[in-house]
């Protein structure tokens, strides 16, 4: 792809597809809170598992569509019709398990003794953090990921390892590895807002 026509200095993953701009610069790193938002970034994230970050940016859609807009309420409450109805949408990423650990996973977070945001948000570093001066410095996994992820697991939830409980924080703001240079970094609006 040619460099976005702003050519504003980026993390060098956003600058391949048109997707990753506006994910990178609307979203990725921006604090997310609420338990279906939350649910719905989980959900994505262990969709992603296996797969590039860029096919579940463009399924996007059909996910929220197929999955009720990813409402704890609604996805609980789907049955196996609502299963096959999911392995039939060529919309989405078609894993029976993946399918049935997002059902599952909605059924647990409606079981928590605390909301899904208050308790994923309780595992976010307290305190400054360095920023990653390149791609090479951002971690895939943390201290902080894996205790998330061992948290998660204890209580019920599906596909929620140390990397992608990462891959959530980063993408929720709960920690921002926006690379030295990039403009986003320190949290700065978009210049042409």
């Amino acid at each position: 792809m040619e460099r976005p026509a702003d050519d504003l200095p980026r993390c060098g993953w956003a600058t391949s597809a048109p997707e990753y701009v506006r994910y990178h610069d609307e979203e990725w790193g921006v604090p997310v809170h609420g338990d279906d938002a939350l649910f719905e970034r989980l959900c994505l994230e262990a969709f992603q598992s296996g797969l590039s970050w860029i096919t579940i940016l463009r399924k996007r859609p059909a996910f929220r569509a197929a999955f009720a807009g990813f409402r704890v309420d609604a996805v609980a409450a789907f049955d196996d019709a609502d299963v096959e109805r999911l392995m039939a949408d060529a919309g989405i990423v078609r894993n029976r398990a993946k399918v049935l650990a997002a059902i599952a996973n909605a059924r647990v977070v409606q079981q928590l003794d605390v909301g899904l945001d208050e308790l994923l948000w309780s595992f976010a570093p307290a305190g400054p953090r360095s920023r990653p001066g390149t791609l090479a410095e951002v971690p895939a996994i943390t201290p902080e990921s894996t205790a998330m992820a061992t948290e998660l697991r204890r209580r019920g939830l599906r596909f929620v390892g140390p990397t992608t409980a990462y891959a959530l924080m980063q993408a929720t703001g709960m920690v921002d590895d926006h690379v030295a240079g990039c403009w986003r970094a320190g949290g700065a609006d978009h210049p042409s807002r």
